[in-house]
Formats: C-alpha cells, sequence, structure tokens
C-alpha cells in the first residue's frame, strides 16, 4: 500500500501512467513508478520522487533489478542513473 505522499505524486503525474485504469493507479509498485518517472520524467519529477520515496529506497529498487526489468529502462537513462545512483547512493552503504 502506498503512502499518501506517493498517491498523491502518482495523481499529479498520472498521465505518465496512461495505460493503467484510475481506479488500479494509486497502488502501482515502486518499481513500476521509478522505472516510469526515470523513463519519461523530468528531472524535478526525479527529484520529488527521490524526496518522496527516499534515496535509500529509490537505490534498493533501481539495483535491484534483474534480467528483463533492466530492459525496460531506455539504455542512456538505464546509464544516467546507474553513475548518478552509483555516485550518490553507493550501494555498499545501505548493506
Amino acid at each position: 500500500m502506498n503512502s499518501p505522499e506517493v498517491k498523491a505524486f502518482i495523481r499529479k503525474h498520472s498521465s505518465l501512467f496512461w495505460y493503467i485504469p484510475e481506479e488500479k493507479k494509486e497502488d502501482i509498485s515502486n518499481e513500476l513508478l521509478v522505472e516510469t518517472i526515470f523513463n519519461y520524467g523530468t528531472l524535478d519529477d526525479v527529484r520529488e520522487l527521490i524526496n518522496i520515496l527516499g534515496l535509500k529506497q529509490i537505490n534498493s529498487v533501481f539495483f535491484g533489478l534483474k534480467g528483463r526489468e533492466k530492459l525496460n529502462y531506455y539504455p542512456e537513462i538505464y546509464n544516467y542513473f546507474y553513475l548518478m545512483l552509483s555516485n550518490y547512493a553507493p550501494r555498499d552503504s545501505f548493506n
């Protein structure tokens, strides 16, 4: 279940989730939320998402990707956020 802040963020960016029925949008997973905002949102959207979820949660979602999940990100987007998160939120600091 998403927090009220996450639900408000999803409502604010509802157009990015056009393919999800309205009644199910607020219940999307953090994985889908991060993927969609990273791929289609602005840098301001990314900053807002980091402020809401926290860098630790974003890091956990992003570095927890396996196989097909990585292919859902555009290659240049994956590379950018891999470098950014590796620099600002090293995985070792969360273990």
